[in-house]
């Protein structure tokens, strides 16, 4: 068990060393620590413990994850998520024992089992490709609220089923009746500890060591909720640990760093455990047993079942772009509450008289999990470079009427912008209007870590105080070596000091009379430019492609689609408005003008990478 502890705790600094998903891992050292491997991690290791061990452990990773999950990221893809938890959970839930039915030959009863704990893929597995591809919002959110709501409701489906349909002699109605029952004693349980944990927190009984106290609050929430529940119907703790979660995440509370920190690091040691003891007691003669069954099970999963739950999540939603649904229908591997719940179920048919059918279980149940974790976790950072759902991000610090004025323009032309503001009411709106948005003082180090500074390709300081705006552009410079940094200039004797940061500072005043200078002399192309981004578009890319240096304007225009021209080629300091003649140069600048869609594939052409 310490050889357990050490080498995952070692597995996680490698991981994040590497930037590979730390659950890659975690299951190849309980492969080569358990019966198929070294022998060193048995089944008779834990005694009678391992229900009691996987229950306290699972219970604080779910509630560390439903604490993270706050409700207004939620606004990020409502429709899509509740899509995915309901319709998108009945559709693994019925293909996949469907597959296992067919493939396998399974009974019914064993079948759906296996469909329903193949449902849940939950925090452990999405949090840490989540830290290494670094995704949309919307599309963060939809993985992370699918995991935790999944890993409830399949945990309390498969009890149930297992309870009511494999041991025993129910139907439909009493499995309905009992997944009703267990999930509202969880969610019952979950809120009235929350309020229990919340109002402690509030009274702040330890005032001299009260940060220690929230801490420690935070175990005794989720272990005490999980214990309380399950005193009641088993794996109804599940549901009380995520309620407990959600609600105190979401609450005002005290300390919240602190509990933030010491919930992550708890999940990291319990996750580190855990994972590596159910993985050592993988029985790879059960999955070499399906043989191409257990292929074609992961097939059906992977390849079928999951894109169609995306697709259908998904539909009609334009925020997700092509890529994004492509890398969420390759992305969604199975975590630790199939792995554990399948373990007991079958050590359970094991001393009942009934071991093949447990032997089936965890085959399947395996297959799936080792497949999916070493392909879509283990390589989740390739699939999101392939599929570009990873762009490097533009942060603007400050949220008001410029900084949200600007966003727009930005996202309209397919940046991915993320709004830094500590102003609370700024900072609502700016979510309404459907802005990712960091809560913060964009003047803090590490706030603009959070944000993403490390991966961003531009900063952007938008506040109307220029002291403020003079300390963020010194940080995204000195700091974190942003190259490309911007700024609001409120008051013009302040330019001189952006200037010798090597800040491109907009003054706003000469701006303004730049603005209304146009409205007075050339209204025509002022009121274009202000409605860039409806059907017309601006881009200035620099040329990449071998194969363009050396044509003329004239060769290229050729190529160019109908309504964009070549307004402007700059070539070092000389910008100029270029003749049919003209040839590229590597480097150049060049500026279409015209419609979105033809500017964007005059773009391509010209920039494949942009």
């Amino acid at each position: 068990m310490a050889a357990i502890l050490v080498l995952g705790i070692g597995a996680q600094l490698v991981a994040r060393r590497l930037k590979v998903p730390s659950v890659l891992f975690l299951i190849l050292i309980g492969l080569v620590l358990g019966e198929s491997g070294i022998g060193l991690v048995t089944l008779e290791t834990f005694g009678d413990g391992l229900g009691v061990i996987v229950g306290l452990s699972v219970s604080i990773i779910v509630f560390d994850g439903a604490f993270d999950l706050k409700l207004e990221r939620l606004r990020e893809a409502p429709n899509s998520l509740l899509r995915i938890v309901t319709v998108g959970a009945l559709m693994t839930f019925l293909g996949t024992a469907l597959a296992v039915r067919l493939l396998v030959g399974t009974e019914w009863p064993t079948a759906l089992l296996i469909g329903a704990l193949l449902v849940a893929t939950g925090p452990t597995v999405i949090t840490p490709i989540l830290e290494v591809v670094q995704v949309r919002e919307h599309v963060a959110s939809l993985l992370e609220g699918e995991g935790i709501v999944n890993d409830v409701t399949a945990a309390i489906t498969a009890v149930v089923i297992f309870e009511v349909l494999v041991i025993g002699e129910g139907g439909v109605t009493e499995s309905l009746i009992e997944f009703g029952i267990r999930f509202g004693l969880g969610v019952t349980i979950g809120i009235l500890i929350a309020v229990i944990v919340y109002k402690i927190l509030q009274a702040d009984i330890t005032p001299e060591s009260a940060p220690q106290a929230s801490r420690f609050l935070t175990i005794a929430a989720a272990v005490g909720a999980y214990g309380a529940a399950e005193v009641f119907a088993t794996e109804a703790g599940i549901a009380a640990a995520a309620t407990a979660g959600v609600v105190l995440g979401n609450l005002e509370v005290p300390h919240r760093e602190e509990m933030e920190e010491f919930g992550r690091d708890a999940t990291l040691i319990v996750l580190s455990f855990v994972f590596i003891a159910l993985a050592a007691l993988i029985d790879i003669g059960a999955i070499a047993a399906l043989g191409l069954a257990g292929i074609g099970i992961v097939l059906a999963v992977a390849l079928v079942i999951r894109p169609l739950v995306v697709g259908v999540a998904t539909a009609g939603i334009e925020r997700f772009t092509r890529g994004e649904k492509l890398f969420l229908s390759a992305v969604g591997p199975r975590g630790i509450i199939p792995a554990s719940v399948a373990t007991l179920f079958a050590i359970e048919l094991a001393e009942s008289g009934a071991p093949e059918t447990g032997q089936t279980l965890l085959g399947a149940v395996f297959v799936v999990i080792f497949a999916t974790v070493v392909l879509e976790a283990g390589l989740s950072r390739q699939i999101g470079d392939f599929f570009g759902v990873t762009p490097m991000r533009t942060l603007i610090v400050g949220g008001g009427r410029v900084g949200r004025a600007l966003a727009t323009r930005l996202e309209n032309r397919g940046e991915f912008v993320v709004i830094i503001e500590r102003d609370e009411e700024r900072l609502e709106r700016a979510r309404d209007e459907g802005f990712t948005v960091r809560s913060g003082d964009g003047t803090e180090a590490s706030v603009l870590q959070d944000a993403g500074i490390d991966e961003a390709k531009m900063v952007i300081a938008a506040t109307g105080d220029d002291d403020r705006n003079l300390l963020v552009c010194q940080l995204a410079r000195s700091k974190f070596g942003v190259e490309r940094v911007f700024s609001r200039v409120n008051n013009p004797d302040n330019v001189d000091a952006f200037d010798t940061l090597d800040v491109t500072a907009i003054d706003v005043s000469t701006a303004t009379a730049f603005t209304i200078d146009n409205e007075i002399e050339r209204p025509a192309i002022a009121h274009w430019m202000n409605e860039l981004g409806d059907d017309h578009d601006v881009q200035e890319i620099e040329v990449t492609a071998e194969n363009l240096v050396g044509k003329t304007i004239a060769e290229l225009n050729a190529e160019i689609p109908d309504g964009v021209i070549v307004a402007v080629i700059g070539r070092g300091d000389d910008s100029h408005v270029p003749s049919a003649e003209d040839s590229l140069e590597y480097g150049d600048h060049i500026t279409f003008v015209g419609d979105v869609a033809g500017v964007k594939q005059a773009v391509k052409r010209f920039h494949p990478h942009e």
